[in-house]
């Protein structure tokens, strides 16, 4: 753990586990620990999954995976403080444009929004949980380098679910995304994975939590406490 409380799990609503502080380690421990990644795998747990995760309030969470895989459900139901979805900066713009129009033609000013607004989001106090397609790294960079500033850490909260799932997330919600665009994103995901799963982290992020569908359907809390 990078602090005295890096992130802290609860297995029931409004229970929680702290991390134990280090206040009394050497400044060489700490600086060690700062910098340890730090990866729990909550797949295939049977409903024995976190039913919250509590973060320290100066932190950068970021929530990955495929599209489809459920990631704009987790943040709608999960967090309840301050999160940034580009799929709702996507929906704000769509409300106002005639349905005719294709969203190709106004994609760059939905980015253009969503980065001004996350940019306001992680200049404000308080925790922010972001909403990442995996295809972008420059974006993880940059919010690691934000959280630095911030005095927190990056975290990575990322959704395993197989392709047919993610497929079939996509057809739910009635958005779905290209085969082209869908294989980028299963290989930038693969790789992510696999680097998680083997302790290596992307540059910047401190820890990171693995979520399959049981997993992320358990959680119901994504929070901060000072």
């Amino acid at each position: 753990m990078n602090r005295t409380r890096a992130y802290v799990t609860a297995t029931t609503a409004g229970a929680g586990l702290p991390v134990p502080e280090q206040t009394r380690a050497p400044a060489r421990a700490r600086r060690s620990a700062r910098t340890a990644p730090v990866v729990r795998d909550l797949r295939d747990r049977a409903g024995r999954s976190p039913r919250a995760l509590v973060f320290d309030p100066r932190d950068v969470v970021v929530v990955t995976g495929l599209p489809g895989s459920g990631k704009s459900t987790l943040m709608r139901r999960a967090v309840p403080g301050r999160r940034v979805d580009s799929q709702d900066t996507r929906d704000r713009f769509a409300a106002r444009l005639p349905r005719f129009l294709p969203y190709a033609l106004y994609r760059p000013l939905v980015r253009l929004a969503h980065y001004a607004g996350l940019r306001r989001a992680l200049r404000a106090d308080g925790g922010v949980v972001v909403h990442d397609c995996g295809t972008q790294a420059w974006v993880r960079t940059w919010l690691a380098r934000e959280a630095r500033r911030r005095g927190g850490t990056l975290r990575l909260l990322l959704l395993d679910v197989t392709p047919q799932a993610a497929r079939e997330g996509q057809r739910e919600r009635g958005r779905g995304v290209s085969r082209y665009a869908f294989r980028r994103h299963r290989r930038a995901t693969a790789r992510l994975l696999g680097a998680v799963e083997r302790g290596e982290l992307p540059a910047g992020c401190g820890s990171a939590v693995l979520l399959d569908r049981a997993a992320a359907d358990t959680l119901h809390r994504v929070d901060f406490s000072a």
